[in-house]
């Protein structure tokens, strides 16, 4: 305020950090159901009901809570973090679909001359507009999805050949690599583009995460050595349980006379 009296915070923080210490102190453990707003209002100082949900909101986009629907408001347990490779090992040659560190299953769906959009045209050096084909990947560990990719490959490069459908033909389930390799094609480059991004509504429920958590988006394309692109992919990785590593091989040089 202008006098320097320092403003009062808002009743729903207030609220949100009783609750948070209540979590932290483990009187509301992993799994616990929250009791109903009135409860609450009476427990934290009768505010009202709008005031709790504004403090559960907030925990909720925190990650502290979660809602179920017809059910109520529980303390979120910690999900296990897993480590997601993103620098193959040297044998792979391009053998597998899934990413490097994931142990899990995989579901796929490849949509035949879907037109390129503007920004995958632009990752693909083709025409917007150009026919690809479409595959996405869902990516699933205990029978749900925990990371989802959508894969587009120009027609030009595929069409007409028996691995048109990455996961149709005799190198279905195989890699990029692989998979081009069969037609006569050498990758011998992938680049990543990482960056964060919030999780969409629909993505969200796919995934089983709160819509706007956080995530890590790589934009991943494989060229030939011709600097063709063959291949490029968005793969969508919830920042909650997923560490992302890459490992980097460094050349030593001896000093003359070592």
């Amino acid at each position: 305020m202008a006098d320097g009296t320092p403003t009062a915070p808002a009743p729903y923080l207030v609220v949100a950090d009783r609750m948070r210490a209540s979590i932290a102190d483990g009187t509301w453990p992993p799994g616990y159901r929250l009791p109903s707003r009135s409860v609450l209002g009476a427990e934290f100082g009768s505010v009202g009901e709008n005031v709790v949900r504004r403090a559960q909101e907030l925990l909720i986009d925190e990650g502290l809570l979660e809602g179920k629907a017809g059910s109520g408001t529980y303390v979120r347990a910690p999900r296990e973090r897993h480590t997601l490779l993103r620098t193959p090992p040297a044998d792979s040659n391009g053998r597998r679909v899934a990413p490097f560190g994931f142990t899990g299953t995989w579901e796929a769906d490849s949509t035949a001359k879907v037109p390129a959009p503007v920004a995958i045209a632009d990752r693909l050096g083709v025409r917007t507009g150009a026919p690809c084909v479409r595959t996405t990947y869902e990516f699933l560990a205990r029978h749900r999805p925990v990371m989802i990719s959508t894969s587009w490959e120009p027609m030009a490069v595929t069409g007409g050949t028996e691995i048109v459908l990455p996961e149709g033909g005799p190198l279905a389930g195989r890699g990029v690599v692989a998979r081009m390799a069969h037609i006569g094609i050498t990758v011998d480059l992938v680049k990543e583009t990482p960056r964060p991004v919030q999780i969409m509504p629909e993505q969200a429920h796919l995934l089983g995460v709160l819509a706007g958590s956080r995530a890590t988006l790589i934009e991943r394309t494989h060229y030939d050595t011709s600097g063709r692109a063959v291949e490029t992919a968005d793969l969508l990785i919830p920042a909650d349980e997923w560490d992302i590593t890459y490992e980097i091989p460094l050349s030593i040089s001896r000093a003359p006379g070592s």
